[in-house]
């Protein structure tokens, strides 16, 4: 698997920049890149090599953004997304099909301030605010009625229900409920890939002809989407159906040989997108495990200055997953030298 080199119109300096993408001249040049390299139709590949792109949102990947993943160095994100465009570049010819998921809200979800409020009807600050089982039991925060009649049906008393029943199931699992600020808002500029990762992305599509799958998560109004999945809560109080499981990308992803992963945050979307990933496999088949690829230079954590680190968390997960079978790689080593990518 020699690499391509990198086309010209790449600057990796342009990172964490937002610009309007030149389609048109980016088709024309993709398809020349493909005559002049000898690049085939994916129908050809053999190994068939799925990339999962995690996120590669501007709400996550610039800074200044509302979620900048900064990681330690500052630059996190964006430093990520360079290594990451040019290894779709450079392997071009062997990837089959990239896949990349969105992250997608709108205003009123339970982890947006809005949701909630005080005993003197004030929101939580965005970023700021956990919210505990004995913060909403004893009322410190309590779901706002106003939004009963978007999210709800107008039952405010089973809103607060619900609202008992969630923090009490998150905090039993993942995390404990975080309020976020308003981020990834659906149709905001926010929501949108990185202008550098759509235009390798669009590249890639037209120079191998062949469609990019585009997966959208965390629109149900009254549940975390961290991982593309699976929803952090899938009933309500009473068993009623909120959320389900993203089954056929699962049964997608593993119709091909290798599956990589990059993406952000490494501590969070990531981490769990490959824990229920994980999960999935060993439900299925745990050798499945060894054609998921993780490039771990092509992820970073969420690190807020002089607040929580979650680098050592990713840490653990990383070693989880390459403990039960999964590969951890660099984009910056040839593929041919990844294991059992020979």
């Amino acid at each position: 698997m020699p690499e391509l080199p990198i086309p010209s119109h790449f600057d990796g300096a342009r990172s964490g920049e937002i610009w309007r993408v030149d389609y048109a001249n980016r088709a024309l040049e993709a398809e020349a890149w493909a005559e002049a390299h000898g690049i085939c139709h994916p129908s050809d590949d053999d190994p068939r090599i799925g990339l999962l792109l995690v996120d590669c949102q501007n709400t996550f990947c610039i800074p200044g953004y509302e979620l900048f993943v900064a990681g330690r160095s500052g630059r996190g994100a964006v430093d990520d997304n360079t290594r990451l465009c040019r290894f779709i570049y450079q392997n071009l010819d062997v990837v089959t099909e990239i896949t990349a998921t969105l992250d997608t809200h709108t205003a009123l979800q339970i982890f947006h301030p809005v949701f909630w409020v005080d005993e003197d009807g004030d929101h939580p600050v965005g970023g700021q605010t956990e919210i505990t089982l004995a913060d909403v039991e004893e009322g410190r925060w309590c779901p706002n009625p106003a939004v009963a009649d978007s999210l709800a049906g107008g039952d405010v008393e089973w809103l607060r229900k619900y609202a008992r029943h969630y923090v009490r199931r998150v905090t039993e699992g993942r995390y404990p409920l975080m309020v976020w600020p308003y981020h990834s808002m659906l149709g905001s500029i926010g929501h949108a890939l990185v202008s550098s990762v759509d235009e390798a992305v669009f590249f890639h599509s037209i120079a191998r002809q062949t469609a990019a799958r585009f997966e959208v998560k965390g629109g149900t109004p009254l549940t975390e989407n961290y991982s593309v999945l699976s929803p952090e809560v899938t009933l309500g109080p009473g068993n009623e159906r909120i959320a389900s499981p993203n089954l056929a990308l699962f049964d997608h992803l593993m119709e091909f040989d290798a599956v990589v992963v990059a993406g952000q945050a490494a501590s969070h979307c990531v981490a769990w997108t490959l824990h229920d990933l994980l999960t999935a496999i060993q439900a299925r088949d745990p050798e499945l495990a060894g054609k998921i690829y993780i490039l771990e230079d092509c992820m970073s954590s969420v690190v807020i200055p002089r607040g929580v680190d979650f680098t050592e968390d990713s840490e653990e997960a990383l070693e989880l997953f390459e403990e039960n079978g999964m590969h951890r790689v660099r984009s910056t080593d040839p593929m041919s030298t990844w294991e059992g990518m020979e």
